[in-house]
């Protein structure tokens, strides 16, 4: 009998050892993922040769060109895990404010920490809260992107907590070196984050001093209701101050689903630059962009987009030259883009 029971529990030790081992194989996790897109755009208003420019972010390049490609390697084990996003190409050195568009140029790079299953640590380089778009297209409904994403910080260095306080409610801080500060802050200034989050919906909140090139404040909105089973609409708000200028805008995001491959969207957005300065004329921008969403699979996306921005208000401009096709100075500019995302 005594044989009998120590073999039994000899047994049931190699079980739950192979249970325990098991589990702890479960809870580590490898991953890579990332995207590659390019894209075709000709003006519609102007020549392809006048140096016309939208005056935001990316996917500034008549005939063809790529945009970037990125590759995303996550590794989780038990609470604790780190993320390492290295991306190339025009886009990817737009981001990171990087001369270099060929070799590969890092996007984020932050390890985190799960304390407990609502609060969660991260520290490293990560992108930005701040707005309703997102550096790589493959997240985004539009290709070319809005003057609020461009004005905004891109990402951020530094240190924050999320918490979720509900089933419904979220909680982010942080403190981050300045705007858009790659490295390190050099000055020893710091920046401070906030976002409170309910259902979907997310109130932000942004301060650095302004100084070196800085931000400032910027309180911003970004959220979206599902209106029907195949509508949606996305909101971004944002007014950005730094010692008495900025900017202020907002955007709406219509987006309707025709079938289970194809969706048609629209961003309608407003931005303007302000100041203290009485007399000054300051510009403003009525961006419309019209943007149709081909899944070929699950992994490739074709998307044709028509542009119309009309600068309004205007001693100076936004826009570094913008001319018509006859040569004569415009307010306006189009363009026709169609983009390939490739998502892995």
């Amino acid at each position: 009998m005594k044989k009998i029971f120590t073999l039994t529990l000899l047994l049931f030790t190699v079980v739950l050892t192979a249970q325990e081992t098991e589990e702890t194989t479960e809870e580590k996790s490898f991953t890579i993922s990332g995207s590659v897109d390019a894209y075709y755009q000709t003006y519609l208003s102007a020549p392809d040769d006048a140096g016309a420019s939208f005056g935001t972010a990316f996917a500034d390049q008549t005939g063809f060109a790529i945009g970037m490609g990125n590759i995303i390697a996550s590794y989780e084990s038990g609470k604790v895990g780190a993320v390492l996003d290295l991306v190339t190409g025009p886009r990817g050195a737009g981001a990171t404010f990087s001369n270099d568009i060929v070799d590969g140029i890092v996007n984020q790079a932050y390890a985190y920490w799960n304390v407990s299953e609502s609060t969660t640590l991260t520290m490293g380089r990560f992108n930005t809260f701040l707005g309703y778009e997102v550096i790589a297209p493959a997240a985004n409904f539009n290709y070319s992107t809005s003057y609020l994403f461009s004005s905004g910080p891109f990402s951020h260095v530094g240190l924050k907590a999320d918490f979720a306080l509900s089933e419904d409610f979220s909680l982010m801080l942080a403190v981050m070196n300045p705007w858009d500060t790659n490295n390190t802050s050099f000055t020893g200034e710091y920046s401070f984050g906030a976002q409170l989050g309910y259902s979907g919906q997310y109130l932000n909140l942004y301060y650095d001093s302004g100084n070196n090139g800085g931000l400032g404040f910027e309180v911003d909105y970004t959220g979206g209701f599902d209106l029907s089973d195949s509508f949606f609409l996305g909101i971004n708000a944002a007014y950005n101050d730094n010692d008495g200028s900025g900017f202020y805008g907002a955007a709406l995001y219509p987006q309707l689903a025709t079938s289970d491959d194809f969706s048609i969207g629209l961003r309608g957005e407003y931005f303007a630059l302000h100041g203290d300065d009485d007399g000054v004329d300051y510009p403003s921008v009525l961006g419309l962009t019209l943007t149709g969403s081909y899944s070929v699979d699950s992994n490739l996306i074709i998307k044709p987009e028509f542009r119309l921005d009309s600068l309004t208000d205007a001693d100076g401009g936004i826009y570094g030259n913008v001319i018509d096709n006859d040569g004569e100075a415009a307010s306006s500019l189009s363009a026709f883009t169609v983009a390939a995302i490739y998502s892995f």
